[in-house]
């Protein structure tokens, strides 16, 4: 639940001072919404006092990275634009927050005296810690709810199941409740009117410094699109830009925040420099989805769709992150959209984002290699493997199938709050089967498949310490106890783990087959087995994890970034 204490705590000051070790309370049962049913005033305010409870190290688990890029190359008026698209996204920002967390934002961390804890808090977007099962790291809250903010306190699975209003499932809207306990729905348009009118606003001004038709066409619609929740044409009109060299990604986009069905988008932006260079070197990729399709290891009726061939792979450098994007962990790759009528006519992008993956491996990927990997085989760690293990993750998301074979629902409808886990594990498992197949088709030139591998394995340890809240930590977790249970590594005496080339490759067949086996079928009770059973960290892993931390390796990044960091007025 995710009331406040009746109980009263020291000052912050005084708790990491005394370097307090309590553990956070437990989730409450699936079935409702952890959070517990408020007034309206009351989830407005905001303990002014909380004690910490966790260890004072567990707040620099985040390597500081200053976000930046090489501007030289644009215009003073793709400059200026880049300031306007900043400004865009820190309302989608302050919109997250909203979504994510009950109270106001400012008096919450406004509320804490230590720096360091205020900081920890901001990069949670609240009180719960992201990488540690969305578990208090500050008392006098309790679990953060399953639902978030976008539906009731007080509403079960039950109360959902047998209502009957418009909307149930939306992308763009909220789930309120009247004063009789009737259960309605308020789209985004309407309920952050005000914010998404001045983003609007700030968009079309952006749209007038464009020298780039196709991106000028896009800010004018995703402009337009902000004010009336219908985001199809400017998702198609994203999909058509091919030539600009400054990007933007903004809006209501993934559902990875609503933990209780997975259906509500939360707000988020991206500010991108394309890599011109790189993405040249990316072009190619794209062409073989649908031959790839036809190769995948299932019957034909789980590959029958045809994915959309005008898909595109490019790299860029990103500076700015707002919203979910910037929650907790960071995403390094991004595959979208994610309306499935547009990625069946047109397929999706990929944007590989450089700079932030480069961090990630130099910070976290080489050190935890360092520790956990053979050293015969450390050499196989390599920037291009990784670079690589993520792009085709990203190509990967659109293999496969998107609507069940019964034609009931999307595969995405039909595994609810499971649907956003399994698709990860989708594609980092075909995203090693499309390598597999690039290699041997000579497409691929560089390095060979144990880089691929090895720099693979090393990836699960870096990622499954996203924690059990993450659909990209509980993918990691399946992915590392299905390898283990098919003997694709080993354990050695010396405790650092070995891949086992020809294994590895026998365990992503199986597990590709299951994975697609179980979207196409809809299959919402075996996903929730898989989950159940494999989406868990056991105890070796456990241990292994913790000589990481106590190493001090960082679990992820965090930006130092805006207009400021890059130059601009």
């Amino acid at each position: 639940m995710m009331k406040l204490s009746p109980k009263h705590y020291s000052t912050l000051a005084v708790a990491v001072a005394t370097s307090l070790f309590m553990s956070a309370c437990s989730k409450a049962p699936e079935e409702a919404v952890s959070q517990a049913n408020t007034t309206e005033k009351a989830s407005q305010t905001v303990l002014p006092d909380s004690t910490l409870l966790v260890n004072e190290s567990r707040l620099s688990i985040y390597h500081p990275v200053e976000l930046t890029s090489d501007l030289s190359h644009l215009s003073d008026n793709q400059q200026k634009m880049i300031g306007l698209l900043i400004d865009a996204s820190k309302i989608m920002d302050d919109l997250f927050w909203k979504q994510a967390f009950f109270g106001d934002k400012n008096a919450f961390l406004n509320s804490i005296e230590n720096d360091d804890v205020k900081h920890f808090a901001s990069i949670n977007y609240g009180p719960w810690d992201r990488l540690n099962g969305d578990n208090a790291f500050l008392s006098g809250y309790e679990e953060k709810a399953l639902g978030a903010e976008f539906y009731p306190h007080n509403m079960t699975k039950a109360d959902f199941a047998t209502a009957t209003f418009d909307d149930k499932q939306g992308l763009y809207s909220l789930v309120k409740q009247d004063e009789a306990g009737n259960l309605y729905s308020v789209p985004y348009s309407e309920a952050y009117k005000s914010e998404l009118t001045a983003a609007s606003n700030i968009l079309k001004e952006a749209a007038e410094l464009a020298e780039d038709p196709s991106f000028k066409a896009y800010l004018t619609l995703r402009a337009q699109a902000l004010l009336t929740d219908d985001y199809l044409a400017s998702d198609m009109a994203w999909m058509d830009m091919k030539t600009n060299p400054v990007e933007l990604v903004i809006g209501p986009i993934e559902s990875y925040e609503d933990q209780l069905f997975g259906y509500r988008a939360a707000f988020e932006a991206y500010v991108l420099v394309k890599d011109l260079a790189w993405s040249e070197k990316l072009a190619k990729y794209a062409a073989f989805l649908p031959e790839l399709q036809k190769g995948l290891p299932v019957p034909a009726q789980y590959k029958a769709e045809v994915p959309g061939s005008d898909a595109d792979l490019n790299a860029y450098d990103v500076v700015y992150y707002a919203g979910h994007s910037n929650a907790g962990s960071k995403t390094i790759a991004i595959n979208l959209p994610n309306d499935e009528r547009v990625q069946l006519e047109k397929g999706t992008r990929r944007l590989q984002l450089k700079n932030a993956m480069r961090a990630k491996f130099d910070n976290i990927l080489i050190p935890i290699a360092d520790m956990l990997i053979a050293p015969e085989q450390r050499d196989h760690i390599t920037f291009d493997a990784f670079f690589a293990n993520t792009m085709f993750h990203e190509v990967a998301h659109g293999l496969g199938i998107k609507n069940t074979l019964d034609g009931s629902d999307t595969v995405r409808g039909s595994l609810k709050e499971h649907a956003s886990a399994l698709e990860e594990g989708k594609a980092d498992i075909l995203g090693l089967y499309m390598i597999q197949s690039l290699l041997e088709k000579g497409e691929i030139s560089e390095g060979t498949l144990e880089d691929y591998y090895v720099t693979f394995m090393a990836g699960i340890f870096r990622s499954v310490r996203f924690g059990a809240s993450s659909a990209h930590g509980k993918a990691n977790m399946i992915r590392f106890n299905f390898f283990a249970q098919e003997g694709a590594f080993e354990q050695t005496e010396e405790g650092v783990y070995r891949v086992n080339v020809e294994k590895m490759g026998a365990a992503v067949a199986a597990l590709s087959e299951l994975i697609l086996t179980l979207q196409g079928d809809g299959d919402y009770d075996g996903v929730a087995e898989l989950v159940a059973n494999m989406g868990v960290i056991k105890p070796q892993l456990a241990a292994d994890l913790a000589r990481l931390e106590a190493a001090n390796i960082p679990v992820d990044i965090h930006f130092e970034q805006g207009k400021k960091v890059l130059g601009l007025n």
